[in-house]
Parts: structure tokens; C-alpha cells; sequence
């Protein structure tokens, strides 16, 4: 059986308890409902274990059996972005591992096994392809599913990859990680298993979230099934995930400490990176470092991207270039000069949620200075997205009442469809309240992804943005009679020369924007507003363009960002 520490925190136990669902919440009803459906290029993965290679029997001097041996056969829970890219990966590299990704959502696993991928990652099509479809010398051995206690209970090792968004109700709203969908999918593997099993964390959780999942686990389980409980998170970047999972900076494993069967565990597991990863990348650290580790990575990132923003307002009221601060700032070897680009703010899935849920576990833990620091990483960014928003209509006169202006980007980064938490719904929000005639273009992010993040908002009806959004199909039809075009993804499309070779084109296999031309289509005066700092400034100047970017201070006739 699972052995429980003893040397519980309270604190954090209250966090944990508080942050579970309640009753009434979604997530606390959340079953995986399988159907009885195998993917049609593994069948038969699905038989159990006893019937295969002598599994039945494997408890040996009570070690756990599922670390007794190298792993054979990898379940996913949860195909999202981690799930689906992580097995990707692990199964193109690991041709001899059978990999199964599971989820629930009927459609997402018919997109996984179609030609039109749920999600959008440079390169990740061909290592799913290879991996799910064989070449014939080499049989697939990745698909995805929907029969979740079948791919559980075949499983010598199971990847956590499920939802942990910001709580949106309760105990907690609004900073905490609803930590539901973790319990829902450790209940299935407990009623599932009929084997040993490595269960091991990929979603980003609270520190000790591990210590109720081996609870469950312990207590839900079958007599007799031990599991082996390891935390795992990912670093991936959206837009390099592919080239951080072949060439990570690190790979962490954590596991309980002092433990032998743990150890083993996390041998196992390790051994499956070692297929492509050097064994120095490799780290293994106690299971609450682990958990800690990412969410504490990313606040990190989030605070530098805070930083140089906070700067930023200084260089446009003394006359500094945020540009040549940043550079000579990374310079210094101590500081380095990753994420120190300043701009109209961060975005995706992680960097705001992370950072509320490190300040909420500091909260939880009688550390209110601590939380009050890290939750000011979160206000300068909505800072910053508010400033650049008024710096957009002080230039246009101070009203866009029926004006029209084109949006370049709604991705909250380039090459990624993802619009989580993207500095674009607040600042077309804004322009919609302003009573704007807003047209947006994004290469890859389709019109409905756009359409559905601005009616989330709470201040928008499906009719106010009907009257104020258009999704325009190219950058020129965005920029018809538009009297400012303001740039908020760094797509290369965007950045590319101001007079592109014929021919020529962006990362996203379209031709770059040729400005000049946008230039003839617009309301004079043209303005551009470099949400990214991304553009060369000077040749669009010297086109006819009034050209305005963060951190970089106007003549006294232009206001600044304030």
C-alpha cells in the first residue's frame, strides 16, 4: 500500500481540502465515460495484463510490480496540449512503448486521429503521424481514445495531463488551481487498475497535491495494487514544444525520498526519456520540489516579462529606448537575455494562472508578502494591456467611435492557434467599448476561436460584438479604410520587410504583408501601433505611417503611454 507521510502541513492540507470541488461544482461530477470503442490502428491493445506476458503474477518482496521491469505500455489522461504533444514525442522516440492518449471529448479524439490536428505546433504533425499511422517498417504505436478504463488497466505507467484552470467559484475564485479534474482522473485509475501502476503528475498542481493523490489512491485502490505516485511537469513553450521535448533544458522526476520503490519508479521513467534525452538533463528531486519547480519556473518568466514592461513607462516619460535597456540588461551574465521583450503584455495558459496560484498557496501558508509580490507580476500585466489600449485611443483624437481599426494577430503568441488569455481580447474589448468597428486577422487562429473568446467577456453580448467584430480573411481586407493597424502577435508574416521579394513567404506559408500596400488602403492619417515591438519603425515612417511602440517616447505633440 501507498505509505502516507506523516509529516503533513497543515496549511497546505487546508489548501488542498478548500480547493477540491464542491457538490454542486462540475468537475466534482467529472467521469471519464468510455465508450466501448478501441482506436482502429491498436487492436486489441486493450486486453488486460494477466493475460499477457505473465503480468498477472508480479509483486515481488513488495515492491511494486510496475517498476520491476521497463515500461512497455504508457496511458495518457488527457488530450490536450500537453497529453497530445508529450506521447507524440515519447512514441516517435520510443518505437518499442505503446502509447494510448485518452480524454473523454468524442470530438478531440476523432480530431487526434484525423488529418486536422486539434491543435497547431510546428512539426508536431509529422512525429504524430509517424507514431499513429507506422511506415512499413515500423507499426504505429501512439493512438488516442475514448475507452479510458481499458487503456488504464493496460497501462504500465500513467501520465496525469488534465485541466488545472484557475477556480472560477468557491473557496479561492479567481486565484486558486481547481485541482478537480486531478481527483476525477486518480478516482478512475483507482477503480481501474488491477495491476501496479506509476501514476505519475504532468499537469502543473499545487505543492503536495501528490500527498492526496497517493490518499486516493491508497484508499480507493484494489487490494492487493500498489502505485507508485511521481511528479513530472512540463516546460514547454507554445510554439516550441516540439524542439523543448526533443532538447529540453531538464527533465524533472520527483518522487518521495528514502523511498526504494520510489526510486525505482522514477528509474523507470527516466529510462524512457533516455531513449533521446542524455541522462545529465535528467533530474530527479523529491516529489515537492517537482511540483513546486514548475509552477515557480513560470512566475519567474512571467515576473522578467513584468519587469521590462514597468520599464517600459519609465523609458517613454525620460526619453530611454526600452529596446537598448533590455539589450544592455541581458548583457549581464547573472540576468541573461531571455523574456526581457517588452510588450503589450503575456498571455496563454499558464503565466497568469500560475502566478495566482503561487500567490494563493503563499496566502495558504501565512506568507501574505509573499503572495502581495507575486500577485503585483499579475497587475502590472493587466496594467500594461489597460495603457496600451489608452495610448490607442489618445492618438486617435480620444474617441473610435465608428472608426475602423484593423487588428494584426489574436494569437497570444506566434506559431500557436492558442488565444488563452490573450493581450488581444483586452485590448479589442476595449476598442468594442470604445464603440470601435473592429476587423480582426490572424493567420492560423480560426474566426469561431476569436468569435468565442470575446463572447466569454462578461461586458460583451453576442450582439455587441456581431455589430463591433468583423474577421477579416486576409491583412488587406483588415485594412481597408482602417484608420490604425495595431500589430499584437509577432507573427514573421507581420515583420517581415516592408517590401517583401515576390514569392517570398512567412512561417505560416503566406506571403508577408507587403505595408506599402496596406499603406494605399487606409484612412489618412495611417496610424500603426506595434503591440510587440516587432516592426521596422523607421521604413514605415518613412512610407507615411505614424508609428507608435512601447517603450519608446514620441515627440511632445504625441501622448505617451500613461
Amino acid at each position: 500500500m501507498v505509505a502516507l507521510s506523516q509529516n503533513k502541513h497543515v496549511s497546505i492540507n487546508r489548501y488542498l481540502i478548500q480547493n477540491r470541488p464542491d457538490s454542486t461544482s462540475p468537475s466534482a461530477h467529472h467521469r471519464y465515460e468510455p465508450d466501448c470503442e478501441s482506436s482502429p490502428s491498436r487492436s486489441g491493445r486493450a486486453e488486460s495484463l494477466e493475460a499477457r506476458d505473465g503480468y498477472g503474477d508480479m509483486t515481488t518482496n513488495g515492491v511494486c510490480a510496475a517498476v520491476t521491469r521497463r515500461v512497455k505500455r504508457i496511458c495518457c489522461i488527457g488530450a490536450g496540449y500537453v497529453g497530445g504533444t508529450t506521447c507524440a514525442v515519447i512514441a516517435s522516440k520510443c518505437p518499442n512503448i505503446d502509447v494510448v492518449v485518452v480524454d473523454i471529448n468524442e470530438e478531440r479524439i476523432r480530431a487526434w486521429r484525423s488529418d486536422n490536428l486539434p491543435i497547431y505546433e510546428p512539426s508536431l504533425r509529422e512525429h504524430v503521424i509517424l507514431s499513429r499511422d507506422g511506415e512499413l517498417d515500423r507499426p504505429p504505436n501512439l493512438s488516442f481514445s475514448t475507452n479510458v478504463d481499458a487503456a488504464i488497466e493496460a497501462a504500465d505507467l500513467i501520465f496525469l495531463a488534465v485541466n488545472t484552470p484557475t477556480k472560477s467559484a468557491g473557496i479561492g475564485a479567481g486565484h486558486a488551481l481547481d485541482i478537480g479534474y486531478i481527483e476525477s482522473g486518480v478516482r478512475r485509475i483507482a477503480t481501474s487498475s488491477r495491476t501496479d501502476k506509476i501514476v505519475v503528475e504532468k499537469s502543473t498542481t499545487p505543492c503536495r497535491t501528490a500527498e492526496f493523490v497517493r490518499e486516493i489512491l491508497a484508499a480507493s485502490g484494489r487490494p492487493g495494487v500498489r502505485f507508485r505516485v511521481l511528479s513530472n511537469p512540463e516546460f514547454l513553450a507554445e510554439g516550441t514544444a516540439i524542439a523543448d521535448l526533443l532538447q529540453p533544458d531538464r527533465i524533472l522526476i520527483g518522487s518521495v525520498p528514502g523511498d526504494e520503490s520510489e526510486a525505482q519508479a522514477a528509474e523507470a521513467l527516466a529510462e524512457v526519456y533516455a531513449t533521446w534525452i542524455p541522462r545529465d538533463r535528467i533530474i530527479t528531486t523529491n516529489l515537492w520540489s517537482a511540483e513546486l519547480a514548475k509552477m515557480a519556473a513560470n512566475a519567474m518568466l512571467a515576473q522578467r516579462i513584468s519587469s521590462i514592461n514597468s520599464i517600459s513607462a519609465i523609458c517613454e516619460a525620460t526619453g530611454a529606448d526600452v529596446s537598448e535597456v533590455s539589450h544592455a540588461v541581458g548583457l549581464d551574465k547573472r540576468i541573461g537575455p531571455h523574456m526581457l521583450k517588452s510588450s503589450v503584455g503575456y498571455g496563454g495558459s499558464c503565466f497568469r494562472k500560475d502566478v495566482l496560484g503561487l500567490a494563493y498557496l503563499a496566502e495558504s501558508l501565512h506568507l501574505p508578502e509573499v503572495a502581495a509580490y507575486w500577485n503585483h507580476v499579475v497587475l502590472i500585466n493587466e496594467w500594461q494591456k489597460a495603457r496600451f489600449s489608452k495610448r490607442v485611443a489618445a492618438c486617435l483624437y480620444n474617441t473610435m467611435v465608428n472608426k475602423k481599426i484593423a487588428v494584426f494577430g489574436f494569437a497570444y503568441k506566434k506559431n500557436t492557434a492558442d488565444t488563452r488569455e490573450s493581450p488581444a481580447i483586452s485590448v479589442v474589448n476595449q476598442m468594442v467599448a470604445e464603440r470601435a468597428q473592429v476587423s480582426v486577422y490572424d493567420p492560423m487562429v480560426p474566426e469561431q476561436a476569436i468569435l468565442n473568446e470575446l463572447y466569454a467577456t462578461h461586458a460583451n453580448t453576442r450582439d455587441t460584438v456581431a455589430k463591433h467584430v468583423v474577421i477579416a480573411e486576409d491583412p488587406y481586407a483588415a485594412a481597408r479604410d482602417a484608420h490604425a493597424v495595431v500589430v499584437l502577435t509577432e507573427w514573421d508574416d507581420f515583420k517581415v520587410s516592408s517590401t517583401p521579394k515576390r514569392g517570398s513567404v512567412g512561417t505560416t506559408g503566406r506571403q508577408p504583408v507587403d505595408w506599402q500596400q496596406v499603406f494605399s488602403l487606409m484612412t489618412k492619417p495611417s496610424f500603426v501601433f506595434d503591440g510587440r515591438n516587432v516592426l521596422d519603425h523607421a521604413a514605415l515612417e518613412q512610407m507615411g505611417f505614424n508609428v507608435e511602440c512601447i517603450g519608446k517616447r514620441k515627440s511632445a505633440a504625441s501622448p505617451g503611454f500613461r
